[in-house]
């Protein structure tokens, strides 16, 4: 399930996002006021600024016989985008991530992290990182890899499949087949795993396509110290690469056309 392997860059890689997550305990500064200084430091890479007030979800509190629902407060989330709108940093009270559907390597999106971090801890000064992860949500698309007509088993290894792998039943016969798993995996880290077949949404378009979602989100969690975060992230990274090949067949591998790093 979960491969050593050399590290490849995939031609027709697969990746619709990749998002790195650090969880801080809550530093109020962050929303009492605009984060001028925060943008200063990465404005050359991350030009494009949005302030956006969110309203998470009503939380259930109580017990049996005394359940109700309490409205949270709302949230302030601060965007930065790069010029193309293709990287984004968000930072609220509690959290900064990274996102980006341009992903090509580790190096390259290590070094954009970096950036941001730098600035983002001396003008903070976070107790600690709660919470360190690494998301790559793959959607893997027959299509475009030329291999239309050609079984998800073929291409998704039996353990990601549940009974989707079976080879006496046709795939088109599930309404729905997918697999959540939440578990431990070696180096300290643990995996939050979606795996199955869906239909993707783009704003009010539906694909047609039946792909395959293979979403991971791979992380530490606990009190990591500053000089402990990128050790920590190198980490997550390694066992999220181990858990796509161990996920992918010979036949998808050689689909995506690798070229060895």
């Amino acid at each position: 399930m979960f491969a050593d392997r050399e590290r490849y860059l995939y031609r027709k890689r697969q990746l619709v996002e990749v998002i790195c997550q650090l969880r801080f305990p809550t530093i109020l500064s962050i929303s009492a006021r605009e984060p001028a200084e925060f943008q200063e430091g990465i404005r050359q890479d991350f030009p494009q600024y949005k302030r956006l007030q969110e309203q998470p979800g009503p939380k259930v509190t109580g017990g049996p016989g005394n359940f109700r629902l309490e409205e949270a407060q709302s949230v302030t989330n601060y965007q930065f985008l790069s010029e193309d709108g293709r990287w984004k940093v968000n930072l609220t009270n509690n959290f900064i991530a990274l996102a980006t559907p341009a992903y090509t390597q580790w190096e390259d999106f290590a070094a954009k992290l970096d950036l941001v971090l730098a600035q983002f801890i001396p003008t903070y000064k976070p107790a600690y990182f709660e919470r360190v992860g690494l998301r790559f949500i793959n959607v893997i698309s027959r299509k475009a890899l030329d291999l239309e007509g050609v079984p998800f088993r073929d291409l998704i290894q039996p353990g990601f499949l549940g009974l989707l792998g079976e080879e006496d039943v046709n795939e088109t016969a599930f309404a729905r087949s997918g697999q959540d798993v939440e578990m431990a995996l070696s180096g300290g880290c643990r995996v939050k795993l979606h795996a199955g077949p869906g239909l993707i949404q783009r704003g009010q378009v539906k694909d047609s396509e039946v792909k395959f979602i293979l979403d991971n989100d791979v992380f530490m969690q606990g009190k990591l110290p500053m000089n402990q975060v990128a050790p920590a992230l190198n980490t997550v990274h390694i066992q999220a690469d181990r858990l796509f090949a161990g996920a992918i067949t010979k036949e998808l591998h050689e689909a995506m056309e690798p070229e060895l790093l």
